[in-house]
């Protein structure tokens, strides 16, 4: 399963010219500056750095539409954190959580 910061990471290789080990050290280089660590760091605390810091990233890099592209990860981010809980409600734990009534 991947990570939040995985993810963000290969969007960002994907929407822009940057290259995977770019892009992995561009998003790490956000995070730092907001204080996050990538290991763990919430769809939540994503979101803000995608809003407020990962655009200066972006544009010191060359990065043309910025902004955009942030505000798309945004919104792709809650779709990726809906299908991380769908799958962590089949499993097993969950499942014998439900059945025990916790």
């Amino acid at each position: 399963m991947s990570t939040i910061f995985d993810f963000v990471a290969e969007e960002i290789e994907r929407q822009t010219e940057l290259e995977k080990l770019e892009s992995r050290g561009t998003v790490r280089l956000a995070l730092k500056e907001a204080g996050f660590n990538p290991s763990g760091i919430t769809t939540e605390q994503m979101a803000v750095v995608l809003e407020r810091v990962m655009p200066g990233e972006l544009v010191s890099r060359g990065v043309e539409n910025a902004d955009s592209i942030c505000s798309s990860l945004v919104t792709s981010i809650k779709e990726f954190r809906n299908a991380v809980e769908e799958q962590g409600s089949a499993s097993p734990e969950s499942i014998f959580a439900r059945l025990a009534g916790s």
